[in-house]
């Protein structure tokens, strides 16, 4: 029996593989293997999905083992040494030709990337914003509108108060929040509770928030079916008002929660904004 050969199998079903290889085999090694798989590595199909490294440059590294340290110098070379992000992340987003449907954004990117993912992402579903940020969190309200599909997003360390409000009027099939190394004040859980009425995921490891936060979320949050506050800054642990509580979600982590010798000694606020 005579042997298929990968360059011989259906388009279809080579872009449906190829979409998953990842953005630097996709970008930097499918295209070379031969015509067919650079044809399919061109099909929008394949770009739906865009994970983008932490790092775009590596100029921006400062860890000698980080993993993204090998893509990024595979960029300068195959690209131009002074790539900038927001070029790149255009680069990348354009190729999907409107079709994507998960980002997870580089650290350093700009207003002016951001707005262009809000123009052509119209389908977006899944936002991760990065932790570091904090320079377009402040603006990513007015983009909220842009993403009416949006189901998920992973915010960074601010503004939760002002971007929960748009998603909740704008994307009513928002069920995924994922804030960890925040700070979850009573303002911060009044914006989860009122804006995000049918969530059903909530992450907050790592956050920093006391008792009485938490409560106002328990309370607030009837249709949560999955909660991570484990290793939390500011109460001692669940109690059994705690676990009553959470007692109709099904997954429910609070591993490792401590308060910290100087927690009341400090602004909260101010630890999680470094």
């Amino acid at each position: 029996m005579e042997e298929r050969k990968w360059e011989e199998l259906n388009m279809d079903i080579l872009v449906n593989v190829l979409g998953r290889v990842g953005m630097e085999s996709l970008l930097l090694d499918v295209p070379y293997v031969c015509k067919s798989w650079y044809k399919a590595s061109r099909e929008p199909q394949c770009w739906e999905n865009l994970i983008f490294p932490t790092y775009i440059k590596s100029d921006d590294i400062m860890e000698e083992d980080c993993p993204d340290r090998a893509f990024a110098e595979r960029l300068a070379v195959n690209y131009q040494e002074n790539l900038s992000v927001t070029a790149f992340l255009k680069f990348i987003v354009n190729r999907s030709c409107g079709r994507t449907t998960i980002i997870k954004l580089p650290n350093y990117c700009t207003e002016e990337a951001l707005d262009y993912v809000a123009n052509e992402c119209p389908r977006l579903k899944v936002l991760h914003v990065g932790a570091f940020n904090m320079s377009i969190e402040d603006i990513i309200p007015k983009f909220i509108s842009k993403w009416k599909s949006l189901e998920m997003m992973t915010m960074g360390k601010l503004h939760m108060e002002e971007v929960l409000p748009q998603i909740g009027f704008h994307c009513n099939n928002f069920i995924w929040l994922s804030a960890p190394y925040t700070y979850i004040g009573k303002d911060e859980a009044s914006a989860i509770v009122t804006s995000l009425p049918k969530l059903k995921y909530l992450d907050l490891h790592n956050a920093s928030f006391e008792k009485e936060t938490l409560v106002m979320i328990l309370k607030g949050c009837k249709k949560l079916v999955h909660l991570d506050i484990r290793n939390c800054w500011g109460f001692h642990g669940v109690d059994a008002e705690i676990l009553e509580l959470a007692s109709h979600i099904p997954t429910f982590m609070y591993e490792g929660s401590i308060i910290l010798p100087f927690y009341d000694k400090v602004n909260e606020r101010t630890m999680f904004m470094v």
